[in-house]
């Protein structure tokens, strides 16, 4: 990996040095945010404790990762001005665990047993087959031709009405 410093800033309000870098990684993995401020340290001539990389990005389908880092004159100074959740990503400080209330866990219900001694459904009842009737079979049935002239005349009074066309709007100025 080979780490190229873009731009370096000094910063003596705060006590530190404001460093813009790109990390070229051909054929390997994004470094971790720990390799990069070991290599930082190395190549700023500082110590590992007093690098804190506040920010870093790979670019899709390149092997560069472009990153903002500082690098302060002490530990002390980067605990005090750093904000927490820099300062646990760059493993500075150990995160802070909130303690939860001991809330008692509801019991899960034994399971039932019920449902192993329910007997199964009883079959359905096979509903009665009519039985055929034998006056039925000899009645003659009406004939379909004189049922329907008689509906005929019912379909052509209850016609819609003719649907009058309204002049179409042209869309215009």
């Amino acid at each position: 990996m080979q780490l190229e410093v873009i731009q370096r800033k000094e910063n003596p309000l705060l006590k530190r040095t404001e460093v813009s870098f790109k990390a070229i990684h051909k054929a390997e993995p994004t470094p971790t945010r720990d390799a990069l401020r070991a290599f930082l340290a190395r190549e700023l001539k500082a110590t590992k404790d007093i690098v804190v990389i506040d920010s870093q990005a790979s670019t899709f389908g390149r092997y560069e990762t472009v990153g903002y880092a500082k690098v302060y004159k002490t530990k002390e100074e980067a605990l005090a001005v750093e904000r927490k959740h820099i300062l646990v990503r760059n493993k500075l400080i150990e995160p802070e665990v909130k303690e939860k209330k001991a809330a008692p866990k509801p019991e899960k219900p034994a399971p039932r047993a019920e449902k192993a001694e329910k007997p199964a459904a009883p079959p359905k009842a096979e509903a009665p087959k009519p039985e055929a009737k034998p006056e039925a079979k000899a009645e003659p049935k009406p004939e379909k031709p004189a049922a329907k002239e008689e509906k005929k005349p019912a379909k052509e009074e209850k016609k819609p009405a003719e649907k009058k066309e309204a002049p179409k709007k042209k869309g215009g100025k």
